[in-house]
């Protein structure tokens, strides 16, 4: 639910007149979280001294209105769910509860999630199940053994094992792809498993059968910024043809130029004779799809309506 609901179309006095005379400056002052922010070189600003009260509405309001009787937050959320706690307890007399979770951070420390801006969802539409999977599959050996015990339910003396087998054969990356095989699996089911296996083998992998069995909907996904354009084959279609309906490349000498000197791909193999003309099973797949590479990083997905 999004709090500007019942946060935005509430007046600051009434806020203030009902939250702020429930919570006491002491109490707040007191949490730990607040002194650290008030003894750091930065201060803190009004706003983040208010954000505890903002927060114990929260879950006021959704005791009141759908019966939350639970939250639950990191660690670092504990002084918030605390005046929660008070707030609910001391206006409604009813008892909740609240509930911490060791915070899960990078390698750097830093900590993962939506407001730091480098958080994986479970929702398929935020992060795809190749997303997810690369994501654990790029641990470090110093996360990937707490990340094993943490997110799936493989028995410890498996994971020791995993563990041990990696000291011997790390180039193999065993408990990595253990790791966001068990996740994904779990997120997404088998099926999302095996996408993000496909993707994985398209994209790392070059595999031109992974390409030809991936769905629409898996090519938009593990390429989220590549143009999704729609083409019609014509007799005697060129790649150069083929660039420029893309608008892949700039018209005149120089789009010439960039296939020419080796710059552009059609499903991964590299086209250096712009007047090529189109073979269907090489240059188009038998799925009706041609991927089609500008440089290092510019991809184009072009799905042939008839061919």
């Amino acid at each position: 639910m999004d709090n500007t609901q019942w946060l935005g179309h509430k007046p600051l006095v009434v806020f203030l007149a009902g939250v702020g005379t429930r919570l006491r400056m002491g109490t707040l002052l007191s949490r730990q979280a607040c002194q650290a922010r008030l003894e750091s070189d930065e201060g803190m600003s009004l706003a983040e001294f208010l954000y505890p009260a903002l927060q114990a509405y929260d879950f006021l309001h959704l005791y009141q209105h759908h019966g939350c009787r639970v939250q639950l937050g990191g660690t670092d959320q504990m002084g918030n769910i605390m005046s929660g706690y008070d707030l609910v307890t001391k206006v409604t007399g009813e008892e909740v509860f609240g509930i911490t979770v060791p915070l899960i951070t990078s390698t750097t420390g830093d900590k993962l999630g939506k407001s730091a801006g480098n958080a994986v969802w479970l929702n398929r539409d935020r992060t795809s199940p190749f997303e997810l999977y690369q994501f654990f599959v790029r641990q470090q050996d110093r996360t990937v053994g707490r990340y094993l015990k943490l997110f799936t339910f493989l028995p410890l003396a498996e994971i020791d094992h995993t563990m041990e087998m990696h000291t011997k054969e790390p180039e193999k990356w065993g408990p990595q792809k253990r790791l966001a095989a068990e996740v994904t699996k779990l997120v997404h089911g088998q099926e999302g498993l095996e996408s993000a296996k496909r993707c994985t083998k398209a994209l790392y992998h070059n595999s031109l059968e992974s390409l030809e069995t991936m769905s629409d909907q898996e090519l938009q996904e593990l390429f989220r910024e590549a143009p999704f354009t729609e083409l019609l084959l014509e007799p005697g279609m060129t790649v150069l043809d083929l660039c420029r309906k893309a608008k892949a490349i700039p018209d005149g000498p120089r789009g010439y130029q960039m296939i020419t000197n080796g710059g552009v791909s059609i499903n991964y193999i590299r086209e250096t004779n712009a007047e090529a003309v189109l073979i269907v099973g090489q240059h188009i797949l038998k799925s009706g799809i041609s991927l089609l590479k500008i440089g290092k990083k510019n991809f184009y997905i072009i799905k042939w309506l008839q061919f």
